[in-house]
């Protein structure tokens, strides 16, 4: 079974924002919660393979803490944090 194709996001585009219920949360977490991974093991794999920003910079600690307000970016889409 072959999996769907994520088709990438302009980098202009407007960001995502997901609402958390506590911060901090795990950028790994924060990218299954999301949907731009499918598994929290590829979101770690996609992580230590230096795919993801944060806050513009490469990053690749599978566990850093996202607080609200902070940006992660993953095959051009920008997600920001917001507790809710």
């Amino acid at each position: 079974m072959s999996k769907p194709t994520k088709v990438a996001v302009a980098e202009n585009a407007e960001p995502t924002v997901v609402v958390v219920r506590e911060e901090p949360i795990e950028m790994c977490q924060l990218l299954k919660f999301a949907g731009l991974t499918d598994s929290g093991g590829e979101a770690k794999q996609v992580i230590a393979e230096g795919q993801v920003l944060f806050n513009g910079v490469v990053e690749k600690q599978k566990r850093k803490k996202v607080r609200a307000g902070d940006r992660v970016t993953y095959k051009g889409e920008t997600l920001v944090v917001k507790v809710g």
